[in-house]
């Protein structure tokens, strides 16, 4: 037996002729095209999303010391924030987020479209940086800790105090600062590069969902 078991095995795709393939793929193709004409129209209505103005002070500990809301965006007119899940019981950032960030490119070319993108989590700066160190991470990390930032924007339960992995988009219009989107779980696959490839594969995801405890919407 190789590193797949009977299982995989027998979930593989039949085998066909170069023609019976060429004509599946064809019909694949107009499905992708309707996939992409959809995700576009979606695309769109995002886009124009109403708007919240952020009224209240937030507060960052960050390698520069402490800040505001409107400084994560590096003078820049849009901001991605990504709630970055804290293992309070293992000291450690969840493993899908870690996937996540570990999956984020280069940032120049947010930068080139005005777009800053950082990460936010509860813990102390302090263990923050411990971590960042091992992961070999360069993004902006900033800590929350002892702020309303993530119960306001859904990332901790109000109820039960738990984190979760969630994504929220900020515009700044000169020094007013407003709410645009927010999403977790499913809706923060497109950024997951790792995922968007071995959705090409016959063996998909593989262990990935399963084992990460990723869920649906």
């Amino acid at each position: 037996m190789t590193v797949y078991d009977k299982e995989d095995i027998m979930g593989l795709p039949r085998v066909v002729s170069r023609e019976e393939w060429r004509a599946e793929r064809e019909a694949l193709l107009r499905r992708e095209k309707e996939a992409t004409r959809a995700r576009d129209a979606l695309n769109a209505q995002r886009r124009a999303l109403p708007m919240v103005e952020v009224d209240k002070e937030y507060r960052f500990d960050g390698p520069a010391g402490r800040v505001g809301l409107a400084d994560l965006f590096d003078g820049r007119r849009q901001l991605i924030v990504h709630h970055v899940m804290w293992r309070f019981d293992t000291d450690e950032a969840c493993p899908i987020c870690s996937l996540l960030v570990d999956n984020t490119g280069h940032p120049a070319h947010l930068h080139a479209c005005d777009t800053s993108l950082v990460l936010v989590s509860r813990a102390p700066l302090a263990n923050l940086e411990r971590f960042r160190a091992r992961m070999g991470w360069t993004l902006p990390w900033y800590s929350s800790h002892g702020g309303d930032f993530h119960y306001d924007f859904g990332a901790t339960s109000v109820d039960t105090g738990e984190d979760g992995s969630r994504v929220n988009v900020f515009l700044r219009d000169g020094n007013r600062v407003f709410h645009t989107y927010s999403t977790n779980a499913r809706g923060a696959e497109p950024l997951l590069g790792t995922f968007n490839l071995l959705d090409l594969t016959p063996l998909g995801r593989q262990r990935h969902v399963t084992e990460f405890g990723y869920r649906d919407r």
